[in-house]
């Protein structure tokens, strides 16, 4: 997959007038993403300073905490971006309505894709270009590009973990489990950190599996990220109800983890800190 992820992709505008809008202001000075990725990505591109609004789940980087709300990708305010004059609106792909509505209101804008690793590298390129910053796109994602190859040729040759990744279940219950696929983004930073998914046989991302299938894998890691947070409370939180099955060997072994590092659900710039994270779990 890694030699495709460098091609550029042409970023999807709503319009050929909006296309032609954005490229004529080279640097949009005033900036509104809608969703963190693309949030966080603006900012390692060094024009945090040019973003005016964010989405009400925009946590990083800190600067955003205290920049105007404009909701969330799937409710977003129109008026409340309207008000904040924005040149450019950087929104998903999947956005089709709020794509539209924004070239009714004759606000240029830009969509960009995320879900995959392949797409971080395309959406680092397309918003390098909506805000005039390609060369600063073209050095990070050469910058990720190589600190991920190190660490995957670093696991080559070393014994490979089985490891389960659950990213959803019933709170405070082991029941609706909601687990992470080899094909699935987590799956892919999951085997570039050195483990080896314990999910083989599914062709869904994100497959809902019972306990019974958890035990009779028996992983010899779990890694529960079913609540986010960045708090050292809640991820003792998310550790306990596996710890009373004593059948599974991560259990035995004290392999069982929660993880609420919002980093590892972010899909962007900050994908080499989420595959040292998986790994200092993986081989602690």
């Amino acid at each position: 997959m890694l030699e495709h992820q460098l091609k550029p992709r042409l970023f999807t505008l709503a319009s050929a007038a909006l296309f032609f809008a954005v490229l004529a202001q080279a640097q949009p000075a005033r900036i509104v993403t809608t969703f963190p990725s693309v949030t966080e990505t603006v900012f390692a591109l060094g024009a945090g300073s040019r973003v005016v609004g964010v989405s009400t789940y925009c946590k990083y980087p800190p600067a955003v905490l205290s920049l105007p709300k404009i909701g969330t990708y799937m409710k977003p305010d129109l008026e409340k971006i309207a008000l904040l004059r924005p040149d450019l609106v950087i929104i998903q792909d999947s956005a089709a309505a709020l794509a539209e509505r924004l070239s009714a209101l004759g606000i240029a804008h830009a969509a960009v894709k995320v879900g995959s690793l392949a797409d971080i590298y395309t959406m680092i390129s397309d918003v390098g270009r909506v805000i005039g910053s390609p060369e600063r796109a073209a050095k990070l994602n050469s910058d990720i590009h190589l600190s991920l190859n190190k660490s995957r040729l670093e696991t080559i040759g070393k014994p490979r973990p089985t490891v389960l990744i659950i990213i959803g279940r019933t709170p405070g219950l082991l029941t609706s489990l909601i687990a992470v696929s080899p094909a699935a983004y987590l799956g892919e930073l999951l085997e570039i950190a050195g483990g080896k998914n314990v999910l083989t046989d599914t062709a869904m991302d994100y497959p809902h599996i019972s306990l019974e299938t958890v035990i009779r894998l028996n992983p010899d890691v779990i890694l529960d990220l079913s609540q986010m947070g960045d708090s050292k409370t809640i991820e003792d939180h998310l550790r306990e109800p596996w710890l009373t099955h004593h059948e599974l060997a991560a259990v035995r072994n004290q392999r069982v983890y929660g993880l609420a590092a919002e980093s590892l659900v972010t899909p962007g710039p900050r994908v080499v800190d989420a595959v040292q994270l998986l790994r200092t779990r993986i081989r602690p």
